[in-house]
């Protein structure tokens, strides 16, 4: 089993996104009994709400199912629970480092440090570019899956 954990600022934008494409790319390879996959924030700012209206129309434009999700933030506790705790930029690294106090199973990684183009997925709740967001995290998933394979 992977359990997965997608993590950015508020948890309505990138890791919502990057919640719904793993959970449909699974899906898809017919893998999903193999995967736990959830997504939460570094702040309390979004807690309880649901995904940005800009991720959803993205993700529906794009053909994949939007997961119910509403916001929450990580707790040092799950720790433990996750094989994988996947940033999407510096910010939420330095938030995660916060929270967690470390990472001495090394965990914890940049969404596309998966890839072969190493950078921080851009935050559209500031950009208002849904759709750069969306090739970042397609490109993210799909090398986070392939790997795991």
């Amino acid at each position: 089993m992977h359990r997965i954990l997608f993590i950015c600022h508020g948890n309505i934008c990138r890791s919502t996104m990057a919640e719904s494409v793993m959970t449909e790319l699974v899906h898809r390879a017919g893998r999903s009994n193999e995967f736990e996959i959830d997504s939460a924030a570094t702040s309390r700012e979004e807690l309880g709400n649901p995904p940005h209206h800009g991720t959803v129309a993205k993700l529906r434009a794009e053909g994949f199912p939007v997961v119910p999700h509403r916001a929450r933030q990580i707790a040092l506790s799950e720790y433990d629970r996750w094989d994988h705790i996947i940033y999407m930029d510096g910010e939420n690294r330095r938030g995660l480092m916060r929270i967690l106090g470390g990472d001495p199973q090394g965990k914890v990684s940049r969404l596309l440090d998966w890839t072969d183009r190493p950078a921080d997925v851009a935050d559209p709740w500031y950009t208002g570019n849904f759709d750069a967001t969306w090739r970042d995290v397609l490109a993210g998933c799909t090398a986070l899956l392939e790997q795991l394979s």
